[in-house]
């Protein structure tokens, strides 16, 4: 069997002023006589947008996608890579879609050559390695594209306070705050934009880590360089730590709800259903924020009952040393002492 594998290794881009090295690590060479992959093949999307994944193949092969018999099949790999997920399968004029992707992806069929994925709603678990395989009886031609969301990282502890995650319930916070648990490339890209964060975090291949841009003594040690820290791989049951997050934009209005008093948390979320709203999740301000540049010195309350403010421009009272989302802590949700921050998804 003749396998051809190529792969596009993306970057990320958290923000579109942040990073000026995107494109500055290149994928290795590949073969064009062999195939149609480069700057094709790095694909950015954003959350809620349509996205086409490309794979092709020549016709010097000696097949074609149009052919009755050539069977196509579209599958995503774990972060680990090491489990398949099925998105498509054609066969002629079968084909079948599954699990989270049914009814958003169909092949594209440009033309007999063109089995490119398109994807509707992009959102952020399409983020990952595809893989694209046409068989034609002995012959088997493997294409491999990376999709990228367009996104922010933020580190993320509940109530319960530092390291009370075990995987599985890293993975339930991230969600519940509208976001996934990053994956290493992620992390790796937000330190490179600077952040810097001392207390250790799942990542979605079950890897724990920490970015530090300011070596000290409380965080590793003054003598280790900045850098990614690495706990290695832990025990997804047992093991209980931080996580880091990542959300992307969303189709919808994240907002400070105006309001003659203070409010407890009951009252801030009633005041926000009240507005036609939701009381906003830690995810979305951290995306208004960063993608947005939504700044706004007043702390109010968020869905996880935690107290927060996003201060895009650094000024005296008001996160003065940096631009950040600045978190005051989880307080009695009885306090009356919060505004509230609302988010109204477009209809």
């Amino acid at each position: 069997m003749r396998a051809l594998l190529c792969t596009a290794l993306l970057s990320l881009t958290l923000a579109s002023s942040v990073y000026s090295d995107t494109d500055s690590t290149a994928s290795a060479p590949v073969d064009a006589a062999e195939t149609e992959l480069g700057d094709q093949n790095r694909v950015f999307a954003s959350r809620g947008s349509n996205i086409t994944l490309p794979c092709r193949l020549h016709r010097r092969h000696g097949m074609s996608f149009g052919r009755v018999g050539i069977r196509v099949k579209w599958t995503k790999l774990s972060a680990d890579e090491s489990l398949e997920e099925d998105v498509l399968v054609s066969m002629g004029f079968h084909k079948k879609s599954y699990g989270s992707f049914l009814g958003r992806v169909r092949l594209l069929e440009a033309d007999d050559d063109d089995a490119s994925l398109l994807i509707n709603d992009v959102s952020l678990d399409d983020m990952g390695k595809f893989r694209c395989e046409v068989i034609d009886g002995m012959d088997d031609v493997i294409h491999e594209v990376t999709l990228e969301v367009q996104g922010v990282v933020f580190p993320y502890s509940p109530r319960l306070g530092r390291y009370n995650l075990n995987f599985h319930h890293a993975e339930q916070a991230c969600l519940d705050q509208d976001s996934v648990v990053a994956s290493f490339d992620q992390l790796y890209k937000a330190w490179r934009s600077g952040l810097d964060w001392c207390n250790a975090g799942w990542l979605n291949d079950g890897s724990v880590q920490y970015p530090i841009t300011n070596p000290r003594q409380a965080c590793g040690g003054v003598n280790s360089g900045a850098g990614l820290r690495s706990y290695g791989q832990r025990d997804k049951s047992k093991s209980r730590y931080d996580v880091f997050c990542f959300t992307s934009a969303v189709n919808g209005r994240f907002y400070w709800l105006v309001q003659p008093d203070k409010l407890t948390f009951n009252e801030a979320a009633q005041a926000c259903q009240d507005d036609g709203a939701e009381i906003a999740k830690v995810g979305q301000m951290y995306a208004a924020w960063k993608l947005n540049g939504y700044d706004r010195c007043d702390s109010g309350w968020l869905a996880d009952g935690s107290v927060r403010y996003p201060i895009s421009r650094p000024r005296r009272n008001c996160s003065p040393t940096e631009a950040a989302v600045r978190f005051v802590g989880f307080p009695d949700k009885k306090q009356k002492l919060f505004g509230v921050y609302c988010f109204k998804g477009q209809q």
